[in-house]
């Protein structure tokens, strides 16, 4: 069978591509004031998602846990993953290159795109363009590499390589890379290309090439939905140009400031509700948003816009994030290039939408729907009561069940207090408690003669429990477990044994029980 024909036609204007290598650790290391030399990892469920140049020197890589990188790299410095510190810090960034081009639409922190057409016109020829974004980059103190190509995919390849790829010849030159170059943003779940890319990569299909010599019949029948893109993208099919459109008509959702924004809690307070709106006004029009306009006006009568594409639609939670990293960046800056006066006007502008059908379902058909009127009506009691007054929680590290979860504001980024992956010797053994009781209150644990059940100086039972009082209440045990001493606070004088037991009442209805002083006391129910 003869191989399908890889020459693509060009679809409209070229596409520029800036690439920060290495954003996350860059930014890390910026956040932290750490000089560019530094080893640099950022974490994310104990595994390194990121590294530095000079961390990889040292025998880092990406999918390493946490201590196999302080084994290759002991002076490596650890930094957990943070998209709000990334967008905040890519912001300067995107502004040094709207300096000298229009358009710029970030795709992602450390990577961002825009059509060729204006800034080579401007400059005279695609290298003086090139070199004039890279010198003001690197005025910004950031290291970056550029590529130009007929579509965006291809343009974000070539950034990685630094090189600007003849009109006409994106099919060529992504022709002899290797599969795993089709890992390039944007795209979908990374595990699910990954996965792909593995078993191309197992079947012989080493090459781009040789991926984009298939037909579309034969991918269709033999893998999924995400084959297909990339498939598209193997051979340099045209997808949407990063060039503005008209926005939606209707669509614009548009928030006065009273008082006036100037802190960024306040921000990204206010974005909420008015991704809250914006997700409401394309639901009902059937319509979702991929490629999204922020818009802000300030007291002094200044105008700020930036534009987020992105690869699949954006949920409502997607918009609120990116409205909150915008915010985040824009009163962040430093104080040359920040906003002269507090934010009066927020808009949000729907400047590319997709019907509904490009959103993944519910699993019993439906979009959602109840979940969003459920995540609606927690932003209006934020609006009544203030932005603390709905909390939620998230897993953190630590021992007893209270100290595993950080309670935080509805909206904000899901930070734990600790870090829950490291090993926590004396944390209580699974299951958790379904209730955790945050008064603790107190209650007697007796033997069968009557007697008061303690822990001793070794850490063990008085007696063997038989019957526990709660109030007037008391229940005779059907069965126990512990206790599991505490070594906590051992330095402190005259400090008592601390221990935690499980307790089993008829019914059965389970307790977690804590020592504290002598005292017994409930910490958790089982159900």
């Amino acid at each position: 069978m003869p191989s399908p024909d890889r020459r693509a036609p060009r679809s409209g204007p070229r596409v520029l591509a800036v690439w920060c290598p290495d954003w996350p650790a860059v930014a890390a290391a910026a956040g932290a004031g750490l000089p560019a030399e530094q080893p640099v990892a950022v974490l994310h469920a104990n595994r390194v998602v990121a590294c530095s140049a000079a961390a990889r020197e040292a025998g880092v890589r990406r999918g390493m846990r946490k201590r196999e990188a302080q084994g290759r790299c002991p002076e490596l410095f650890l930094a957990q993953q943070d998209p709000d510190r990334d967008a905040r810090l890519f912001e300067p960034v995107a502004a040094a290159v709207d300096t000298l081009a229009s358009g710029v639409e970030v795709l992602r922190p450390g990577l961002l795109a825009l059509s060729a057409r204006g800034v080579i016109r401007y400059f005279g020829s695609a290298e003086a363009a090139t070199r004039r974004l890279l010198a003001a980059l690197a005025t910004a103190g950031v290291e970056a590499r550029i590529g130009i190509a007929d579509e965006l995919p291809t343009a974000i390849i070539a950034a990685r390589h630094g090189t600007i790829v003849a009109p006409g010849q994106d099919a060529p030159f992504l022709a002899p890379l290797p599969i795993g170059e089709l890992a390039a943003e944007p795209g979908p779940a990374e595990p699910e290309r990954a996965a792909l890319l593995d078993l191309l990569h197992r079947l012989g299909l080493r090459r781009i090439g040789d991926f984009a010599d298939l037909t579309p019949a034969q991918v269709t029948s033999r893998f999924g939905a995400d084959a297909v893109l990339a498939h598209r993208r193997a051979r340099a099919l045209p997808e949407r140009p990063p060039a503005p459109g008209r926005p939606a008509p209707d669509l614009e959702v548009r928030l006065p400031c009273d008082p006036p924004i100037d802190r960024v809690d306040a921000a990204a307070f206010a974005g909420r509700l008015l991704a809250t709106r914006l997700t409401a006004a394309l639901s009902a029009a059937a319509l979702a948003c991929t490629r999204l306009e922020i818009r802000a006006e300030t007291e002094t009568g200044e105008h700020l816009s930036r534009v987020w594409r992105c690869a699949e639609p954006l949920t409502a939670d997607g918009v609120a994030d990116r409205v909150r990293w915008q915010l985040d960046g824009w009163l962040t800056r430093p104080h040359a290039d920040r906003p002269t006066g507090p934010i009066i006007v927020l808009h949000l502008v729907p400047v590319e939408v997709v019907t509904a059908a490009a959103l993944q379902l519910g699993l019993w058909g439906d979009t959602g729907s109840g979940d969003e009127r459920a995540l609606r009506a927690l932003v209006r009691v934020q609006g009544l009561l203030g932005g603390d007054a709905v909390r939620v929680g998230v897993l953190s590290g630590g021992r007893g069940p209270a100290e595993r979860v950080t309670m935080v504001a509805f909206g904000d980024e899901p930070a734990p207090d600790t870090d829950p992956a490291p090993p926590w010797p004396g944390r209580i053994p699974e299951p958790a408690p379904a209730v955790i009781m945050l008064n603790r209150p107190p209650v007697t644990l007796e033997s069968a003669d009557g007697a008061p059940v303690r822990i001793t100086a070794r850490g063990r039972f008085s007696g063997p429990p038989a019957r526990l009082r709660w109030g007037r209440s008391s229940w005779r045990l059907t069965a126990w477990a512990g206790p599991w001493l505490l070594d906590e606070l051992w330095w402190s004088p005259g400090a008592a044994p601390t221990a935690r037991a499980q307790v089993e009442l008829p019914g059965p209805h389970s307790l977690l029980l804590l020592a504290q002083d002598d005292q017994w006391c409930v910490e958790g129910l089982y159900e």
